[in-house]
């Protein structure tokens, strides 16, 4: 029974609650990285490798850390952990880092990775958390792999700057508008994976992060402090 509860964890992230493209998470990274593959799995594995980290220490100081300045304290834990990736890419994969840009560090405050803190790590033991943080991961870095091989397949003929295709460039697959056109398509797809089901927020705007500054209830919705 525990053999199945682990592997729901990790598989869960994968389709059914896929970040990017069933909850619609880190879009901003996600359009950013994806004209090439191998930045979408540069971008994929150190999301994943801070997602596991990240969610492994903040579920064993859940009982700790006050609930007050969780936020800060999570935000904190993250970018310990981004900074320790960011260091490692740049001293082994200078070219990867390069590509990335600002969008390497900018995971500290990604929203799938504090969402996951918040809503997962923070009320779950060790390992059922760091089973969540992989899966998330495996999803993040399955849907930026298959965007950015879609994009640079169409854009420039190339997969992994290797030449598959000559004759294929339409550009436009390379720029935002092209982007966003392969966005779509992709959570339409997967929202038919789900049989047009999408994923309930169970806790209203009481679970969300942000919840201390945001402006703006739904009906119904109480703030607990």
């Amino acid at each position: 029974m525990a053999c199945k509860g682990y592997l729901k964890e990790v598989t869960k992230g994968i389709i059914k609650e896929n970040p990017v493209l069933t909850l619609v998470l880190g879009t901003c990274p996600t359009l950013a990285v994806t004209t090439a593959a191998s930045n979408a799995i540069g971008m994929g594995l150190a999301a994943t490798i801070v997602l596991i980290g990240s969610n492994a220490v903040i579920s064993a100081l859940r009982n700790v850390i006050p609930g007050k300045v969780r936020i800060p304290a999570y935000i904190t834990i993250i970018a310990t952990f981004v900074t320790i990736v960011q260091m490692i890419v740049k001293a082994f994969a200078p070219a990867i880092d390069e590509s990335l840009g600002i969008f390497l560090p900018l995971i500290v405050v990604n929203c799938i990775i504090l969402g996951r803190a918040e809503m997962f790590a923070s009320k779950n033991p060790v390992i059922p958390s760091m089973l969540d943080g992989l899966g998330m991961g495996i999803g993040f870095t399955a849907a930026l792999l298959l965007m950015g091989s879609i994009r640079e397949l169409l854009g420039a003929g190339t997969w992994f700057g290797m030449e598959i295709i000559p004759a294929l460039n339409i550009v436009i697959f390379l720029l935002p508008p092209g982007g966003f056109f392969v966005f779509g398509m992709l959570i339409a797809f997967a929202n038919k994976l789900n049989g047009g089901k999408t994923v309930k927020n169970a806790g209203g705007c009481a679970a969300c992060p942000m919840k201390g500054s945001c402006t703006v209830l739904g009906k119904g919705d109480k703030l607990d402090d």
